[in-house]
């Protein structure tokens, strides 16, 4: 998935000596590829850069800083990454004092590498070094030569990007990190080895800046981990677990709406269930529930210390306690070794649990990751099981969906509809898209509609008005 991070307003007390001392305040553009934390990261990027002085603006053409925020967890990013830095090839020869910066998971696995493979490129940074972003554009200005810097965070110097939220800001929704990193090395991931292991951030921090959206107008706020689940903060004699933080930050005044992504199954323990009993009134009706394969076989290959049976009790534990919870998922095919009865198996277990969306890949071989040494799949095979499996989850979403109409769903509503024609559109709480013609002045509020349609991906529905709070 590739979004573009295209603007945030800079606020009026932002300086900077570098950016002071030139003719006009810089203009930085940032294009993002991979998951909602690059998205987040990104959002971060701007936000700490507005603070030192640059401008953000809407297009590479406006640019003094293009900065390519990037995903290594699958080829295909990686392959659009260094298109997409030679596509600036003539903004750099009609600009020499452009500055091309390549950041992200894709930049930490190549390091120094990459400024061979994109030798447009000025700077190239890791996830965890975007705190330094700012002293490292000061050193590239001063001494015209390349910036490297992709160092994890030392274990006694764990930095967690805090920025406070831009005056003025619109956003109704909100993402907030609470640790980075993974220790579980599946393996077929890369992501310990891009991310690194798993770091926490303090709950006291987490809550405050909660606190601190929620005051700028933020109504839903959706809490980011690459294992999410495995969040544990030790506080003196203290533990806080996912679950502790889910209740803590539900308190926070102002707050509508609690979600948390990506979560690792096997930490689904009982404590973070019982959460969706209805105790935790904003924690949202919807999981995000990966489970990779539907064979024990190749769960097995894929180190990922469950199995298809556990994976059923975990999904009938959180229907029994919640009923309308929506559970998506993510889902490998073509993984080595993957016989077709054990992609059978998959498509047994996508039957049987009955996804409202899934997310489906084909494997894809990552550098340092032991299942890249394996014998593998042509890309044909892989496609053709790919098509398979999305045709059988397709007619299961539209199935789900097609049973929501006439059920009343609580929508926050976020903007127009792409859809045109007057509609707006938002997301239930089990996190389906929902359009319907509506005044515009609903935008941001939380209203009820009563679905007339499902799709694939999407419902339609007749807006029968606002929510009362006293009745949330």
């Amino acid at each position: 998935m590739q979004k573009e991070i295209k603007h945030v307003e800079a606020t009026e007390s932002s300086t900077n000596s570098s950016v002071a001392a030139s003719d006009k305040q810089r203009g930085v553009y940032v294009r993002t590829f991979g998951c909602q934390m690059n998205v987040h990261d990104s959002h971060k990027i701007l936000q700490l850069l507005s603070r030192e002085g640059y401008q953000p603006v809407q297009t590479p053409e406006e640019a003094d800083v293009i900065l390519v925020n990037t995903c290594s967890v699958r080829e295909k990013p990686e392959h659009k990454v260094l298109s997409t830095v030679g596509s600036f090839r003539e903004l750099k020869e009609n600009n020499p004092e452009l500055v091309i910066g390549v950041g992200g998971c894709f930049a930490r696995q190549e390091g120094d590498v990459l400024l061979r493979k994109a030798p447009l490129a000025d700077l190239i940074f890791g996830p965890d070094n975007i705190p330094e972003l700012p002293g490292m554009l000061q050193r590239l200005y001063e001494k015209r030569k390349p910036v490297v810097e992709v160092a994890f965070d030392k274990a006694d110097d764990v930095r967690f990007l805090d920025v406070e939220p831009q005056a003025g800001s619109s956003d109704l929704t909100a993402m907030v990190t609470i640790m980075k990193g993974c220790d579980k090395y599946c393996s077929f991931c890369i992501v310990p080895y891009v991310r690194g292991r798993e770091r926490y951030r303090s709950a006291h921090e987490i809550v405050e800046e909660v606190e601190r959206l929620c005051s700028n107008g933020v109504r839903e706020v959706q809490l980011l981990g690459q294992s999410v689940t495995s969040y544990r903060w030790q506080d003196g004699e203290e533990t806080w677990e996912l679950a502790r933080l889910l209740r803590a930050v539900d308190k926070v005044p102002g707050l509508e709406r609690l979600r948390f992504t990506s979560p690792y199954p096997r930490d689904f323990k009982p404590e973070l269930v019982a959460c969706y009993d209805g105790s935790v009134p904003t924690l949202c009706e919807h999981v995000h529930l990966p489970f990779q394969s539907g064979s024990n076989e190749i769960l097995y290959r894929m180190n990922r210390r469950h199995t298809r049976e556990q994976y059923f009790e975990w999904v009938a534990n959180l229907r029994k306690i919640s009923p309308n919870i929506t559970v998506t998922s993510d889902v490998i095919v073509g993984f080595p070794g993957e016989t077709e009865e054990d992609f059978a198996q998959t498509l047994d277990l996508i039957e049987q649990v009955r996804f409202d969306q899934l997310y489906s890949y084909k494997y894809s071989p990552r550098p340092r990751t032991p299942a890249r040494k394996k014998e593998q799949f042509t890309e044909e095979e892989k496609t053709d099981r790919l098509y398979r499996l999305q045709d059988l989850q397709n007619r299961i979403s539209k199935e789900k969906n097609e049973a929501l109409v006439g059920t009343i769903q609580e929508v926050l509503v976020e903007g127009p509809s792409r859809k045109g024609g007057g509609q707006l559109t938002g997301r239930s709480r089990g996190n389906k898209s929902v359009n319907f013609l509506g005044n515009p002045a609903l935008i941001g509020s939380l209203v009820n509609v009563k679905i007339t349609e499902g799709f694939h991906n999407s419902l339609m529905g007749d807006c029968l008005g606002a929510v009362e709070k006293d009745a949330q």
